[in-house]
């Protein structure tokens, strides 16, 4: 199945219809984010007095995160309200438009995954079912897009700078010396 995603032209017209329905939603919630005065304040508050916890023990369920929104993002919210509005935008713009699609994905998996994190269910758990198919499709999904053009050059330049670990025909430039003689 996931050969098939990656690889078939059929699939990537289906992941298009997915990648577009994903990108708008990450589009427009940036949108709006950066045109209407977004403040995180009051989220991040509410992720750090009313966490996650176990009913029966009280225990925190994510006490890492927890702590990371004390300690980072509220202190930093100004930033948090730069970033967030931002890299939805910008996640939605990728996959609409098709380019560096696998790592839009990844960059909208991880947003959702904070926002469930902090507690908000919402449309997180769709949007990590739909951008987790984008993501593991890769460049499949971004086939019907930019990526198509974009990404035979990343490719490129990743083997220029990779090449002394890719070919065996290389020689080795920092050579263990041998245990024993």
């Amino acid at each position: 199945m996931v050969k098939w995603m990656r690889e078939n032209r059929y699939a990537a017209m289906l992941l298009l219809l997915v990648r577009l329905y994903v990108g708008w939603q990450w589009f427009t919630a940036g949108w709006h984010k950066l045109t209407g005065g977004f403040d995180a304040a009051g989220f991040l508050n509410n992720a750090v007095t009313k966490p996650i916890a176990d009913k029966a023990t009280g225990a925190l369920t994510y006490p890492t995160f927890t702590a990371f929104v004390e300690h980072f993002a509220l202190p930093n919210v100004k930033l948090i309200n730069i970033i967030i509005p931002l890299g939805e935008f910008l996640v939605g713009l990728g996959l609409l438009v098709g380019a560096l699609t696998a790592t839009a994905a990844f960059f909208g998996l991880l947003m959702n995954f904070m926002f469930m994190f902090a507690g908000t269910v919402s449309t997180n758990p769709w949007l990590v079912l739909l951008g987790g198919i984008v993501f593991i499709a890769g460049t499949n999904a971004g086939k019907y897009g930019v990526d198509y053009y974009l990404m035979p050059y990343v490719r490129k330049l990743l083997h220029k700078f990779g090449r002394h670990h890719d070919d065996p025909t290389a020689k080795p430039t920092n050579t263990p010396k041998p245990l024993h003689a």
